[in-house]
């Protein structure tokens, strides 16, 4: 490289070029520095040049946009169509909205690139309702509608759990015969319908499409996880391995995922084992969703090794970790991990905190979680969410301290949550607080009526407290609004296979042989007490 850089009548085309090839070796960063270079040699800038330079830098951080946008009022290509284009995506891209827009606003004409661009810029900023009204307004002007901005109209519908819009635009699609081969489309209406709870709707059309790429059978495994039906996305991960598509980290992370929520260690060690054997790079991504795996599973250890062996260490394996500590009642351990976090120089998150007054919370550490809950704000910036207000309210109710639970309550700037309350309610029966229990109680039915698990939890409580009555009178009162106690399930894994349980289920082929087992179990434990 050393050598072209000496030759004196490089044009604007090699230094373009040069600035693609240093950007897919090098880095971002080299190859805005190669473009002062290139100024520096005292080379003008093509209309090429910037907008090559702006997907290079559009994504990347630590360089100043508003650098080259200078440069380009400089070089007088402010009036280009194609640079102005990729000066509207690159903003929008880091986030940048609002300048996005005015720079949008004051293009003359504008074809269907800016506009794409815009909504995507929403879609990241989490404003689906603008992206899709921009998607409105290029209908009414006659913009010509490619498969960019369905998928994003289609991303918008997901985010709102909009799946009219969904259905019509799907509709749409199968009216002009393309759902069948675009692969493109086809992922987003999967992603659409999982997104928006329809996951046997996704899984048809899935079924339907007669190729499958990667991407396809990512998002559908990931679609089962989103609608909690992890049984069935472990199923389906499988089934891609044997028709011989090789996953990519989404799948990974989806199918670790399932993993952790049923339980499935062998199932976990197995998909870690074939991470190890891939050439997929164990980052911080796919390092994540092992800890939590692991984590989850019961093999804290396990969780350890996967987070020391990782180079790289974001705010997210730190925050697994933590939380995997915290669930194992591992307080002391726990904070020491995010001590390590803090010096290490790694920001905290909202998820993080919770990991880590969860942990004060199971071991009584009232002192260290009051201190970590108000230095959220003060020392990190990170504003208290009503899942940190539950944890404290937790962590001041399991230590019998309902006075300050209460006040709590009183000065959160936010109306407290039926979680909130839960949390409340949970303490006092822990201390036999029945008086404080039946207020608290009383109060969550009516936040949801229609939740049965309140009503359940509140009949506990009358029933502990001896007082017949009460729970008489509300379960005629759930009964009255046709509600049911949700029964409870757990799973296990047996031989790599996953197995459903479900409370009072009689319609398993070996239900005989279950009860009677737990009969069996159910003596011995007695005999034990």
């Amino acid at each position: 490289m050393a050598s072209i850089l000496q030759i004196k009548s490089l044009t604007a085309s090699s230094w373009n070029s040069i600035l693609r090839r240093h950007s897919r070796l090098a880095g971002h960063s080299t190859a805005f520095a190669q473009f002062k270079l290139m100024l520096r040699e005292g080379v003008v800038p093509d209309k090429h040049t910037f907008p090559l330079l702006l997907k290079i830098v559009s994504g990347h951080g630590g360089i100043d946009l508003d650098q080259i946008h200078a440069q380009i009022w400089k070089f007088g290509y402010t009036s280009d169509s194609f640079v102005r284009n990729s000066l509207v995506s690159a903003y929008a891209k880091r986030g940048r909205l609002p300048i996005a827009r005015n720079l949008f606003d004051e293009m003359p004409t504008r074809d269907p690139v800016p506009w794409t661009a815009l909504m995507r810029g929403c879609i990241q900023e989490s404003r689906p309702s603008d992206a899709l009204e921009l998607f409105h307004k290029m209908r009414c002007l006659g913009i010509e509608i490619d498969e960019v901005v369905i998928v994003s109209v289609l991303k918008c519908c997901g985010l709102l759990g909009d799946v009219w819009l969904g259905m019509c635009v799907h509709g749409f699609y199968i009216a002009c015969g393309r759902v069948k081969w675009d692969l493109f489309i086809g992922s987003a209406l999967v992603d659409m319908y999982s997104t928006c709870g329809r996951c046997d709707d996704a899984r048809r059309l899935f079924d339907e499409m007669p190729h499958r790429n990667v991407v396809t059978w990512s998002t559908m495994v990931a679609g089962y996880v989103q609608c909690n039906r992890p049984a069935d996305a472990l199923c389906l991960f499988h089934d891609m391995l044997v028709e011989g598509e090789t996953p990519n980290e989404v799948t990974i992370v989806s199918a670790l995922t399932s993993c952790a929520r049923t339980g499935a260690l062998v199932q976990g060690r197995w998909i870690h084992g074939c991470l190890n054997r891939s050439k997929l790079e164990t980052n911080s991504f796919v390092g994540t969703a092992l800890i939590d795996m692991y984590s989850k599973c019961g093999c804290i250890d396990e969780a350890v090794a996967v987070f020391n062996r990782l180079p790289h260490k974001d705010v997210y394996p730190w925050t697994a970790l933590i939380n995997g500590l915290a669930i194992h009642g591992c307080a002391a351990e726990c904070l020491d991990l995010f001590s390590r976090m803090i010096k290490s120089g790694v920001q905290p998150n909202e998820v993080t905190f919770i990991g880590v007054l969860s942990a004060c919370s199971h071991r009584g550490l009232v002192d260290q979680g009051t201190y970590h809950f108000n230095s959220m704000l003060t020392d990190y910036g990170v504003e208290p969410r009503m899942e940190h207000y539950g944890c404290m309210v937790d962590l001041f109710g399991r230590a019998g301290l309902f006075e300050e639970a209460l006040n709590l309550i009183r000065r959160m700037p936010l109306e407290p949550s039926a979680g909130v309350w839960g949390a409340l309610l949970n303490a006092c029966i822990i201390h036999r607080n029945y008086k404080l229990g039946e207020i608290v109680g009383q109060h969550l039915v009516k936040l949801e009526p229609d939740h049965s698990g309140r009503y359940a939890l509140l009949a506990n409580l009358y029933s502990l407290a001896k007082k017949p009555g009460s729970d008489a009178d509300l379960r005629k009162a759930m009964k009255g609004r046709g509600l049911e106690k949700m029964r409870g399930s757990s799973w296990i894994e047996v031989d790599s296979a996953l197995r459903e349980f479900v409370a009072t289920d009689v319609t398993h082929p070996e239900s005989k042989e279950i009860y009677r087992t737990l009969d069996e179990i159910s003596t011995v434990m007695k005999l034990e007490s």
